[in-house]
């Protein structure tokens, strides 16, 4: 809980060289961009089988212009004789740029196999959906294939995920011009749905009500991000498409962090609204400040925001978080009702969030009990100015902790005035100097008898 003073490291690199190739691009060596200092790369590749968009160029264009302001360098090819494990290993992702057809042959697609089973990643651009219908690693890692389009038309964008890089900078809804494709299946039950169309604000969608347009997942080993955006010349040049391409670019190099498991049978505590915080109350002296792009950030005081609508046993807890610098804050979890915000610190437990402070007082870490694994913890953080993800799984008196994904902790409790078996959870507001966002709080209630199987016996490697 205090404030400490080690700062935060910066995120920083050189512009790189910004290439282009008009066959394949060959290495010296077979490493890896990332083993070669701090440089990034990324292939984009167009080649073309079927149908050919005329904004290909276009894109190029853009995705040059993006690794020029933000530091990865990018190669441009059609020749599939780039996909050799040696070349491929220069790249820290391989985009997929309305590609269309049989683009790759069965040597080609082992070599791109196997770089994704060693941490490649893969970026998919609208007709990269349109390709390699024969190849059944190819359809799981682009998350769903092309069935059909009707004719481009503005329609509604329904933004679900906030912390994503690729959406974080969207409002809750984004409406643009473009081709929409129909999917032959949908990829939900599968993948990380960032965002989906409304179906109502266009005609000829096919998807009975649940049409994901953009996703992420983490595929055997690699990273893969998919938009299906991207039809058009003019989807280049707009601002939040383009930095909606990025975000994916930048979650696939690893340059940012996220949580891309597959989310679903979540129901909103907080979704942005004032309507939402009715069944919260706020515990001791500051407060939470609603903004209209659906965030609340701590202001004052030495309180807690609590949901006191009703208590939880059994549950995941999602929620997203923001510092602006090294600020404190935390998750309550497992508590009594009380308006005392003491009670919280006394009763329940808190999952910190922290730049600075001893181990078990710093970001991830179940406060003065348990530090998180710092290596893990530090590799999947995302610095000050960039959103966060946690999970905060309780299952009887085992409570676990995600950062965007990755498991940091994993602690039990063993005293019974702690008990996490029933309580209610909060947000702290820390005091004057620490400004911390959430947005999205959400909540999934688990079975009893999972919680019941988690305490008998941890399952290995979860």
């Amino acid at each position: 809980m205090p404030t400490n003073g080690r700062l935060w490291a910066a995120l920083g690199g050189a512009a790189l060289l910004i290439g282009c190739v008009s066959g394949p691009a060959v290495s010296d060596d077979a490493g890896r961009s990332g083993g070669h200092g701090d440089e990034r790369r990324v292939l984009v590749f167009s080649k073309t089988a079927g149908f050919r968009h005329d904004s290909i160029p276009e894109g190029i264009t853009a995705v040059r212009e993006l690794g020029a302001a933000h530091g990865f360098a990018v190669d441009a090819t059609e020749d599939a004789g780039a996909f050799t494990a040696r070349n491929l290993g220069r790249y820290d992702a391989v985009m997929f740029l309305s590609t269309t057809g049989d683009v790759l042959n069965p040597a080609q697609q082992g070599a791109f196999e196997r770089y994704i089973k060693r941490g490649g990643a893969y970026v998919g651009v609208h007709a990269a959906a349109d390709t390699e219908y024969d190849w059944a690693f190819y359809g799981g890692l682009a998350g769903a294939y092309f069935q059909s389009h009707p004719a481009i038309q503005p329609a509604t964008v329904d933004v679900e995920d906030h912390a994503h890089p690729a959406t974080a900078g969207l409002g809750t809804a984004w409406n643009r011009t473009d081709e929409w494709y129909n999917y032959r299946s949908n990829p939900r039950d599968r993948a990380h749905v960032l965002a989906s169309l409304d179906e109502s604000s266009y005609s000829g969608g096919t998807m009975n009500g649940d049409h994901p347009i953009a996703w992420c997942q983490d595929y055997q080993g690699g990273r893969a991000f998919y938009t299906g955006g991207g039809h058009t010349k003019e989807s280049f040049a707009e601002p939040a498409f383009r930095q909606h391409l990025l975000g994916g670019i930048r979650w696939a190099i690893g340059e940012a962090q996220a949580d891309c498991r597959p989310e679903n049978g979540y129901r909103p505590l907080f979704d942005g609204t004032a309507e939402s915080l009715s069944a919260w109350r706020q515990a001791g002296p500051g407060s939470f400040t609603l903004a209209d792009d659906g965030t609340i950030t701590s202001a004052d005081g030495m309180g807690m925001l609590w949901y006191a609508g009703q208590s939880f046993g059994s549950y995941s807890l999602k929620l997203d978080w923001k510092t602006a610098g090294d600020d404190n804050s935390g998750v309550f979890v497992g508590f009594p009702p009380s308006d005392d915000p003491w009670s919280a610190v006394n009763n329940g437990y808190e999952v910190q969030i922290d730049a600075t402070d001893v181990p078990e007082r710093t970001t991830g870490s179940v406060y003065g009990f348990r530090s998180a694994d710092i290596k893990k913890r530090d590799r999947a953080l995302n610095p000050p100015g960039e959103w966060n993800t946690y999970e905060i799984r309780v299952e009887g008196e085992r409570l676990r902790v995600y950062l965007n994904g990755v498991k940091i902790n994993d602690f039990t409790n063993t005293d019974p005035v702690r008990s996490l078996r029933d309580g209610h959870f909060g947000i702290q507001n820390h005091g004057a100097d620490d400004q911390v966002s959430f947005r999205d709080i959400r909540i999934k209630e688990l079975p009893a008898r999972a919680a019941a199987a988690s305490a008998a016996a941890r399952a290995p490697g979860d």
